[in-house]
Protein backbone atom coordinates (compact mmCIF):
# COMPACT_ATOMS: atom_id res chain seq x y z
CA UNK A 1 0.00 0.00 0.00
CA UNK A 2 1.22 3.83 -0.38
CA UNK A 3 0.42 6.43 2.00
CA UNK A 4 -0.48 9.42 0.89
CA UNK A 5 -0.62 12.45 3.25
CA UNK A 6 -3.11 15.19 2.79
CA UNK A 7 -3.89 17.55 5.20
CA UNK A 8 -1.35 16.21 8.08
CA UNK A 9 -3.91 13.32 7.47
CA UNK A 10 -2.24 9.84 6.32
CA UNK A 11 -4.12 8.14 3.97
CA UNK A 12 -3.60 4.17 2.96
CA UNK A 13 -4.13 3.70 -0.84
CA UNK A 14 -3.87 0.02 -2.41
CA UNK A 15 -3.03 0.88 -6.30
CA UNK A 16 -3.28 -1.19 -9.10
CA UNK A 17 -3.54 -0.85 -12.65
CA UNK A 18 -1.14 1.12 -15.17
CA UNK A 19 -0.10 4.71 -13.52
CA UNK A 20 -1.07 6.46 -16.70
CA UNK A 21 -4.65 5.67 -17.17
CA UNK A 22 -7.41 7.12 -16.06
CA UNK A 23 -8.14 7.29 -11.87
CA UNK A 24 -10.74 5.00 -10.23
CA UNK A 25 -11.18 5.61 -6.93
CA UNK A 26 -12.69 3.02 -4.52
CA UNK A 27 -14.41 4.14 -1.32
CA UNK A 28 -15.18 1.55 1.07
CA UNK A 29 -17.81 1.88 3.59
CA UNK A 30 -19.21 1.98 7.32
CA UNK A 31 -17.40 -0.52 9.55
CA UNK A 32 -14.93 -1.76 6.47
CA UNK A 33 -11.77 -0.55 4.63
CA UNK A 34 -10.06 -0.90 1.13
CA UNK A 35 -10.87 -5.20 0.65
CA UNK A 36 -14.42 -4.10 0.42
CA UNK A 37 -14.01 -3.45 -3.56
CA UNK A 38 -11.18 -5.74 -3.76
CA UNK A 39 -13.77 -7.68 -5.79
CA UNK A 40 -13.58 -5.28 -8.25
CA UNK A 41 -10.11 -3.84 -9.08
CA UNK A 42 -8.89 -7.16 -11.62
CA UNK A 43 -11.59 -6.14 -13.92
CA UNK A 44 -11.21 -1.99 -13.17
CA UNK A 45 -7.22 -2.49 -13.39
CA UNK A 46 -7.88 -3.35 -17.14
CA UNK A 47 -8.39 0.14 -18.16
CA UNK A 48 -8.36 2.56 -15.01
CA UNK A 49 -5.16 3.48 -12.17
CA UNK A 50 -7.65 2.02 -8.77
CA UNK A 51 -6.97 3.56 -6.37
CA UNK A 52 -8.86 1.88 -3.61
CA UNK A 53 -8.60 3.73 -0.29
CA UNK A 54 -8.74 3.12 3.68
CA UNK A 55 -10.71 5.96 4.66
CA UNK A 56 -9.18 7.89 7.76
CA UNK A 57 -9.93 5.69 11.07
CA UNK A 58 -10.83 2.69 8.87
CA UNK A 59 -8.23 -0.54 7.50
CA UNK A 60 -4.64 0.43 8.06
CA UNK A 61 -5.29 4.38 8.24
CA UNK A 62 -5.09 6.33 11.52
CA UNK A 63 -8.26 8.26 12.76
CA UNK A 64 -8.74 12.18 11.57
CA UNK A 65 -7.91 14.50 14.38
CA UNK A 66 -11.41 16.13 14.44
CA UNK A 67 -15.08 14.09 14.05
CA UNK A 68 -15.84 12.18 11.52
CA UNK A 69 -18.17 13.58 8.67
CA UNK A 70 -19.16 13.00 5.41
CA UNK A 71 -18.59 15.98 3.87
CA UNK A 72 -15.43 16.08 5.22
CA UNK A 73 -14.36 12.66 4.06
CA UNK A 74 -15.66 13.76 0.69
CA UNK A 75 -13.46 17.09 0.84
CA UNK A 76 -10.25 15.26 2.57
CA UNK A 77 -10.68 12.54 -1.12
CA UNK A 78 -10.95 15.62 -3.07
CA UNK A 79 -7.57 17.39 -2.32
CA UNK A 80 -6.26 13.49 -2.84
CA UNK A 81 -7.81 13.60 -6.03
CA UNK A 82 -6.16 16.60 -7.27
CA UNK A 83 -2.76 15.00 -5.76
CA UNK A 84 -2.99 11.81 -8.08
CA UNK A 85 -4.63 12.77 -11.03
CA UNK A 86 -4.86 15.57 -13.86
CA UNK A 87 -8.69 15.20 -14.55
CA UNK A 88 -11.82 13.87 -13.79
CA UNK A 89 -11.87 10.71 -12.00
CA UNK A 90 -14.13 7.88 -11.82
CA UNK A 91 -15.97 7.19 -8.22
CA UNK A 92 -16.61 4.03 -7.42
CA UNK A 93 -18.48 3.82 -3.86
CA UNK A 94 -19.83 1.05 -1.56
CA UNK A 95 -22.66 1.93 1.33
CA UNK A 96 -21.24 4.77 3.09
CA UNK A 97 -19.08 5.30 0.41
CA UNK A 98 -21.61 5.50 -2.41
CA UNK A 99 -23.13 8.68 0.29
CA UNK A 100 -19.41 10.29 0.07
CA UNK A 101 -19.22 9.32 -2.95
CA UNK A 102 -22.15 11.48 -4.42
CA UNK A 103 -21.51 14.49 -1.43
CA UNK A 104 -17.91 14.73 -3.37
CA UNK A 105 -19.91 14.80 -6.80
CA UNK A 106 -22.30 17.54 -5.72
CA UNK A 107 -19.42 19.56 -4.04
CA UNK A 108 -16.90 19.05 -6.22
CA UNK A 109 -18.51 17.91 -9.52
CA UNK A 110 -15.13 19.46 -11.96
CA UNK A 111 -13.33 16.17 -10.20
CA UNK A 112 -15.92 13.33 -10.94
CA UNK A 113 -16.28 11.95 -14.26
CA UNK A 114 -18.67 9.07 -13.85
CA UNK A 115 -20.17 6.91 -10.82
CA UNK A 116 -20.74 3.17 -9.72
CA UNK A 117 -22.05 2.92 -6.44
CA UNK A 118 -22.93 -0.06 -4.47
CA UNK A 119 -26.19 -0.20 -2.59
CA UNK A 120 -25.30 3.37 -1.17
CA UNK A 121 -26.27 5.06 1.58
CA UNK A 122 -28.83 7.76 0.21
CA UNK A 123 -31.30 8.73 3.15
CA UNK A 124 -28.82 8.21 5.91
CA UNK A 125 -31.73 5.81 7.84
CA UNK A 126 -30.23 1.95 7.40
CA UNK A 127 -32.68 -0.58 7.68
CA UNK A 128 -34.48 -1.59 11.26
CA UNK A 129 -32.42 -4.85 12.23
CA UNK A 130 -29.35 -2.39 11.89
CA UNK A 131 -30.72 0.40 14.24
CA UNK A 132 -32.34 -2.07 16.81
CA UNK A 133 -29.35 -4.42 16.98
CA UNK A 134 -26.24 -3.10 15.75
CA UNK A 135 -26.48 0.85 16.61
CA UNK A 136 -26.65 0.52 20.41
CA UNK A 137 -23.04 -1.75 20.44
CA UNK A 138 -22.24 0.96 18.25
CA UNK A 139 -23.04 3.95 20.60
CA UNK A 140 -21.37 2.14 23.59
CA UNK A 141 -17.84 1.83 21.32
CA UNK A 142 -17.76 5.83 21.18
CA UNK A 143 -16.80 6.19 25.00
CA UNK A 144 -13.54 4.62 26.15
CA UNK A 145 -14.92 2.16 28.73
CA UNK A 146 -18.13 0.93 27.64
CA UNK A 147 -15.77 0.44 24.44
CA UNK A 148 -13.00 -1.64 26.00
CA UNK A 149 -16.17 -3.10 27.74
CA UNK A 150 -17.73 -4.29 24.21
CA UNK A 151 -13.98 -5.23 22.82
CA UNK A 152 -13.55 -7.63 25.64
CA UNK A 153 -16.61 -9.39 25.52
CA UNK A 154 -17.33 -9.62 21.67
CA UNK A 155 -14.54 -12.67 20.91
CA UNK A 156 -16.66 -14.84 23.36
CA UNK A 157 -19.57 -14.12 21.12
CA UNK A 158 -18.27 -14.08 17.70
CA UNK A 159 -20.47 -17.16 16.50
CA UNK A 160 -24.14 -14.90 18.37
CA UNK A 161 -22.54 -11.36 16.11
CA UNK A 162 -22.18 -13.71 12.98
CA UNK A 163 -25.66 -14.92 13.32
CA UNK A 164 -27.02 -11.80 13.56
CA UNK A 165 -25.18 -9.74 11.36
CA UNK A 166 -25.29 -12.68 8.54
CA UNK A 167 -28.92 -11.83 7.21
CA UNK A 168 -28.37 -8.44 7.59
CA UNK A 169 -25.49 -8.12 5.35
CA UNK A 170 -25.97 -11.46 3.05
CA UNK A 171 -28.74 -12.75 0.81
CA UNK A 172 -30.23 -16.06 1.86
CA UNK A 173 -28.80 -17.36 -1.67
CA UNK A 174 -25.64 -15.71 -1.55
CA UNK A 175 -22.35 -16.42 -3.48
CA UNK A 176 -19.92 -15.13 -0.89
CA UNK A 177 -17.41 -17.46 -0.10
CA UNK A 178 -15.91 -18.30 3.37
CA UNK A 179 -12.71 -16.81 3.26
CA UNK A 180 -13.99 -13.54 1.51
CA UNK A 181 -16.53 -13.67 4.78
CA UNK A 182 -14.39 -14.03 7.22
CA UNK A 183 -12.16 -10.71 5.90
CA UNK A 184 -15.28 -8.79 6.07
CA UNK A 185 -16.45 -9.72 9.51
CA UNK A 186 -12.82 -9.39 10.04
CA UNK A 187 -12.93 -5.53 8.84
CA UNK A 188 -15.85 -5.18 11.21
CA UNK A 189 -14.63 -6.13 14.28
CA UNK A 190 -11.06 -4.38 13.70
CA UNK A 191 -9.83 -2.69 16.89
CA UNK A 192 -9.94 0.85 18.10
CA UNK A 193 -12.34 1.75 15.39
CA UNK A 194 -14.85 2.31 17.89
CA UNK A 195 -14.89 6.45 17.70
CA UNK A 196 -15.09 6.59 13.88
CA UNK A 197 -17.62 3.58 13.42
CA UNK A 198 -20.18 5.30 15.90
CA UNK A 199 -19.54 9.29 14.58
CA UNK A 200 -19.81 7.59 10.96
CA UNK A 201 -23.31 6.16 12.41
CA UNK A 202 -24.46 9.49 12.94
CA UNK A 203 -22.58 10.85 10.41
CA UNK A 204 -24.89 9.29 7.76
CA UNK A 205 -27.85 10.45 9.08
CA UNK A 206 -26.73 13.87 8.99
CA UNK A 207 -25.65 13.10 5.69
CA UNK A 208 -29.03 12.67 4.22
CA UNK A 209 -29.84 13.16 0.24
CA UNK A 210 -33.04 13.22 -0.63
CA UNK A 211 -33.71 16.23 -2.17
CA UNK A 212 -30.71 16.84 -3.78
CA UNK A 213 -29.65 13.66 -6.07
CA UNK A 214 -31.00 15.69 -9.09
CA UNK A 215 -28.11 18.23 -8.69
CA UNK A 216 -25.93 15.12 -9.52
CA UNK A 217 -23.85 16.07 -12.64
CA UNK A 218 -21.99 12.97 -13.17
CA UNK A 219 -23.51 9.94 -15.50
CA UNK A 220 -23.91 7.46 -12.61
CA UNK A 221 -24.81 3.21 -12.43
CA UNK A 222 -26.18 2.41 -9.27
CA UNK A 223 -26.59 -1.46 -8.23
CA UNK A 224 -28.66 -2.91 -5.14
CA UNK A 225 -29.07 -5.89 -3.84
CA UNK A 226 -32.76 -7.12 -3.65
CA UNK A 227 -31.88 -8.62 -0.20
CA UNK A 228 -30.31 -5.61 1.23
CA UNK A 229 -30.77 -5.45 5.00
CA UNK A 230 -28.26 -3.20 5.89
CA UNK A 231 -29.25 -0.05 3.56
CA UNK A 232 -32.67 -1.01 2.96
CA UNK A 233 -33.97 -0.90 -0.71
CA UNK A 234 -36.77 1.77 -0.25
CA UNK A 235 -33.49 4.22 -0.81
CA UNK A 236 -33.54 2.95 -4.30
CA UNK A 237 -37.34 4.24 -4.30
CA UNK A 238 -35.62 7.50 -3.89
CA UNK A 239 -33.02 7.49 -6.59
CA UNK A 240 -35.84 6.48 -9.09
CA UNK A 241 -38.06 9.58 -8.20
CA UNK A 242 -35.48 12.17 -7.95
CA UNK A 243 -32.75 11.14 -10.14
CA UNK A 244 -33.78 9.41 -13.48
CA UNK A 245 -30.91 9.54 -15.05
CA UNK A 246 -29.18 6.95 -13.38
CA UNK A 247 -28.84 3.88 -14.56
CA UNK A 248 -30.18 2.02 -11.67
CA UNK A 249 -30.58 -1.93 -11.24
CA UNK A 250 -31.43 -4.25 -8.98
CA UNK A 251 -29.40 -8.01 -8.48
CA UNK A 252 -30.60 -10.98 -7.67
CA UNK A 253 -29.44 -13.35 -4.66
CA UNK A 254 -27.44 -10.40 -3.30
CA UNK A 255 -27.52 -8.50 -0.40
CA UNK A 256 -25.38 -5.82 0.94
CA UNK A 257 -22.25 -7.33 -1.06
CA UNK A 258 -22.86 -7.77 -4.20
CA UNK A 259 -19.45 -7.43 -5.71
CA UNK A 260 -18.76 -10.42 -3.68
CA UNK A 261 -22.43 -12.31 -3.55
CA UNK A 262 -23.19 -11.75 -7.59
CA UNK A 263 -19.74 -11.35 -9.31
CA UNK A 264 -20.67 -12.24 -12.62
CA UNK A 265 -23.95 -9.99 -12.78
CA UNK A 266 -22.57 -6.94 -11.13
CA UNK A 267 -18.92 -7.56 -13.11
CA UNK A 268 -21.46 -7.59 -16.02
CA UNK A 269 -23.12 -4.22 -15.54
CA UNK A 270 -20.38 -2.12 -14.49
CA UNK A 271 -18.11 -3.25 -17.33
CA UNK A 272 -20.85 -2.47 -19.63
CA UNK A 273 -21.14 0.84 -18.14
CA UNK A 274 -17.91 1.64 -18.03
CA UNK A 275 -16.90 0.36 -21.59
CA UNK A 276 -14.74 -2.47 -20.04
CA UNK A 277 -13.27 -5.22 -22.27
CA UNK A 278 -15.50 -8.70 -22.01
CA UNK A 279 -15.74 -10.68 -19.05
CA UNK A 280 -17.48 -13.44 -20.60
CA UNK A 281 -15.00 -14.54 -22.87
CA UNK A 282 -11.06 -15.20 -23.17
CA UNK A 283 -11.41 -12.79 -26.70
CA UNK A 284 -10.72 -9.62 -25.18
CA UNK A 285 -6.92 -9.30 -25.64
CA UNK A 286 -6.71 -5.62 -25.35
CA UNK A 287 -3.62 -4.60 -23.53
CA UNK A 288 -2.80 -1.69 -21.32
CA UNK A 289 -0.81 0.32 -23.90
CA UNK A 290 -3.73 0.03 -26.34
CA UNK A 291 -6.02 2.31 -24.47
CA UNK A 292 -5.23 5.29 -26.03
CA UNK A 293 -5.73 3.93 -29.23
CA UNK A 294 -9.06 2.41 -28.08
CA UNK A 295 -10.14 5.74 -26.96
CA UNK A 296 -9.21 6.90 -30.29
CA UNK A 297 -11.02 4.39 -32.05
CA UNK A 298 -14.05 4.83 -30.13
CA UNK A 299 -14.11 8.81 -31.14
CA UNK A 300 -14.10 8.01 -34.64
CA UNK A 301 -16.74 5.44 -34.28
CA UNK A 302 -19.64 7.90 -33.12
CA UNK A 303 -19.73 8.81 -36.83
CA UNK A 304 -19.95 5.34 -38.68
CA UNK A 305 -22.22 3.46 -39.83
CA UNK A 306 -21.15 0.97 -36.57
CA UNK A 307 -21.88 3.82 -33.83
CA UNK A 308 -25.15 5.16 -34.29
CA UNK A 309 -27.02 6.16 -31.33
CA UNK A 310 -24.17 4.52 -29.28
CA UNK A 311 -23.06 5.93 -25.70
CA UNK A 312 -19.37 6.64 -25.16
CA UNK A 313 -19.01 3.32 -23.42
CA UNK A 314 -20.84 1.36 -25.68
CA UNK A 315 -18.08 2.35 -28.20
CA UNK A 316 -15.53 2.04 -25.91
CA UNK A 317 -16.33 -1.98 -25.59
CA UNK A 318 -16.54 -1.85 -29.53
CA UNK A 319 -13.29 -0.02 -30.61
CA UNK A 320 -11.66 -2.99 -27.44
CA UNK A 321 -13.01 -5.56 -30.04
CA UNK A 322 -11.79 -4.03 -33.21
CA UNK A 323 -8.61 -4.70 -35.44
CA UNK A 324 -6.51 -2.15 -37.01
CA UNK A 325 -5.96 -3.09 -40.92
CA UNK A 326 -3.56 -1.04 -43.30
CA UNK A 327 -3.44 -1.46 -46.65
CA UNK A 328 -1.42 -0.42 -49.86
CA UNK A 329 -3.11 1.43 -52.21
CA UNK A 330 -5.11 -0.92 -54.79
CA UNK A 331 -4.19 -4.05 -52.69
CA UNK A 332 -6.53 -6.80 -52.14
CA UNK A 333 -8.69 -6.80 -48.43
CA UNK A 334 -10.63 -10.24 -49.54
CA UNK A 335 -11.78 -12.23 -52.75
CA UNK A 336 -15.34 -13.09 -54.16
CA UNK A 337 -15.78 -16.50 -53.07
CA UNK A 338 -14.38 -16.57 -49.81
CA UNK A 339 -15.63 -16.94 -46.08
CA UNK A 340 -17.22 -13.56 -45.12
CA UNK A 341 -16.25 -13.55 -41.35
CA UNK A 342 -14.91 -10.44 -41.20
CA UNK A 343 -16.89 -7.32 -41.30
CA UNK A 344 -14.96 -4.13 -42.25
CA UNK A 345 -15.26 -0.50 -41.14
CA UNK A 346 -13.36 1.84 -43.33
CA UNK A 347 -11.36 4.26 -41.04
CA UNK A 348 -9.15 6.25 -43.70
CA UNK A 349 -8.91 6.00 -47.06
CA UNK A 350 -11.25 4.01 -49.47
CA UNK A 351 -12.82 0.53 -50.01
CA UNK A 352 -13.66 -0.25 -53.69
CA UNK A 353 -16.21 -3.07 -54.21
CA UNK A 354 -15.87 -5.06 -57.24
CA UNK A 355 -18.26 -7.42 -59.07
CA UNK A 356 -16.72 -10.84 -60.13
CA UNK A 357 -16.92 -11.90 -63.60
CA UNK A 358 -18.02 -15.21 -64.29
CA UNK A 359 -18.55 -17.10 -67.78
CA UNK A 360 -22.56 -16.72 -67.02
CA UNK A 361 -21.84 -13.04 -67.18
CA UNK A 362 -18.94 -12.35 -69.58
CA UNK A 363 -19.98 -9.26 -70.77
CA UNK A 364 -19.83 -7.44 -67.04
CA UNK A 365 -16.98 -5.06 -66.80
CA UNK A 366 -13.77 -5.49 -64.68
CA UNK A 367 -11.98 -2.47 -65.01
CA UNK A 368 -14.68 -0.62 -62.59
CA UNK A 369 -15.31 -0.78 -59.15
CA UNK A 370 -19.22 -0.32 -58.37
CA UNK A 371 -19.23 0.90 -55.29
CA UNK A 372 -17.10 2.97 -53.38
CA UNK A 373 -17.23 3.03 -49.62
CA UNK A 374 -15.61 5.58 -47.54
CA UNK A 375 -14.57 6.46 -44.21
CA UNK A 376 -17.03 5.49 -41.69
CA UNK A 377 -19.17 2.62 -43.63
CA UNK A 378 -18.96 -0.85 -43.67
CA UNK A 379 -18.64 -3.43 -45.84
CA UNK A 380 -19.11 -7.79 -45.35
CA UNK A 381 -22.33 -7.64 -43.21
CA UNK A 382 -24.19 -9.69 -45.42
CA UNK A 383 -21.85 -12.53 -45.37
CA UNK A 384 -20.51 -11.80 -41.73
CA UNK A 385 -24.49 -12.47 -41.10
CA UNK A 386 -25.99 -14.94 -43.10
CA UNK A 387 -22.43 -17.13 -42.94
CA UNK A 388 -22.23 -17.07 -46.28
CA UNK A 389 -19.60 -16.19 -49.08
CA UNK A 390 -18.66 -12.95 -50.81
CA UNK A 391 -20.11 -12.02 -53.43
CA UNK A 392 -17.43 -9.72 -54.26
CA UNK A 393 -14.04 -8.46 -54.22
CA UNK A 394 -12.84 -5.93 -52.20
CA UNK A 395 -9.69 -3.51 -53.00
CA UNK A 396 -8.47 -0.62 -51.06
CA UNK A 397 -8.80 2.62 -53.21
CA UNK A 398 -6.31 4.77 -54.91
CA UNK A 399 -5.01 6.30 -51.72
CA UNK A 400 -4.71 2.97 -49.84
CA UNK A 401 -7.22 2.00 -46.63
CA UNK A 402 -7.13 1.70 -43.30
CA UNK A 403 -10.17 -0.84 -41.83
CA UNK A 404 -10.98 -1.70 -38.64
CA UNK A 405 -12.01 -5.20 -38.88
CA UNK A 406 -14.64 -7.44 -36.62
CA UNK A 407 -14.81 -10.70 -36.20
CA UNK A 408 -17.66 -13.07 -36.27
CA UNK A 409 -17.25 -14.16 -32.87
CA UNK A 410 -15.96 -11.09 -31.28
CA UNK A 411 -19.58 -10.13 -32.73
CA UNK A 412 -21.37 -13.17 -30.67
CA UNK A 413 -19.33 -12.83 -27.71
CA UNK A 414 -20.06 -8.82 -27.42
CA UNK A 415 -23.86 -10.09 -28.46
CA UNK A 416 -24.21 -12.53 -25.23
CA UNK A 417 -21.34 -9.95 -22.85
CA UNK A 418 -23.67 -6.87 -23.51
CA UNK A 419 -27.04 -7.42 -25.19
CA UNK A 420 -27.96 -3.45 -25.19
CA UNK A 421 -24.75 -3.01 -27.29
CA UNK A 422 -25.39 -6.40 -29.49
CA UNK A 423 -28.71 -5.26 -30.06
CA UNK A 424 -27.78 -1.82 -31.47
CA UNK A 425 -24.60 -3.13 -33.35
CA UNK A 426 -27.18 -5.45 -35.24
CA UNK A 427 -29.48 -2.90 -35.58
CA UNK A 428 -26.94 -0.35 -36.84
CA UNK A 429 -25.89 -2.98 -39.46
CA UNK A 430 -29.22 -4.21 -41.12
CA UNK A 431 -30.11 -0.23 -41.59
CA UNK A 432 -26.83 -0.11 -43.28
CA UNK A 433 -26.90 -2.62 -45.60
CA UNK A 434 -30.77 -1.96 -46.09
CA UNK A 435 -29.50 1.86 -47.33
CA UNK A 436 -26.85 0.38 -49.80
CA UNK A 437 -29.73 -2.06 -51.04
CA UNK A 438 -32.28 0.48 -51.46
CA UNK A 439 -29.48 2.97 -53.34
CA UNK A 440 -28.26 -0.42 -55.53
CA UNK A 441 -32.04 -0.93 -55.93
CA UNK A 442 -32.68 3.24 -57.39
CA UNK A 443 -29.51 2.96 -59.20
CA UNK A 444 -30.95 -0.05 -61.23
CA UNK A 445 -33.94 1.17 -61.80
CA UNK A 446 -32.72 4.50 -62.69
CA UNK A 447 -30.34 3.16 -65.05
CA UNK A 448 -33.15 1.34 -66.70
CA UNK A 449 -35.37 4.22 -67.36
CA UNK A 450 -32.22 6.03 -69.11
CA UNK A 451 -31.61 2.78 -71.14
CA UNK A 452 -35.91 2.64 -72.10
CA UNK A 453 -34.92 5.85 -73.07
CA UNK A 454 -31.94 5.50 -75.52
CA UNK A 455 -33.77 2.68 -77.17
CA UNK A 456 -36.91 4.81 -78.09
CA UNK A 457 -34.42 7.26 -79.84
CA UNK A 458 -33.03 4.65 -81.31
CA UNK A 459 -36.32 3.09 -82.75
Amino acid sequence: MRVYTIKDQPIHVDEQGSPNNQVALLIHGWSSSSYALSSLIPLLSRRFACKAVDLPGYGESPPPKGRATIEGYADLLAELICEINSGPVVLVGHSMGGMISLTLALRHPMLVERMVLLCPTISGHLSTFINMFISPITVLERFGLAGRVVAAIEPHFLNVTDHLMRPASFAERTAITEEDYKRLRADARRPGQGRVRAECYHAMRAGDLRGRLGAVEAPSLVLWGAEDNTVPLRDAGVVADEWPHADLRIIPKAGHWPQFEAPAATHRHIAAFLGLPLITTHLDDVSEQDVTRVDQVAQFLAHSDVGNGMNLAQRTRLAAQCHVQTYAPHACIAQADTPGNQLYITQEGSVEVWNVVTEARPETPSSQPVATLLSGQITGELALLDGGRRSADLRAGPEGATLLTLSRERLVALCEDDPALGNRLLWNMASALGLRLRLTQWKQQRQAVVQSDDDGVAV
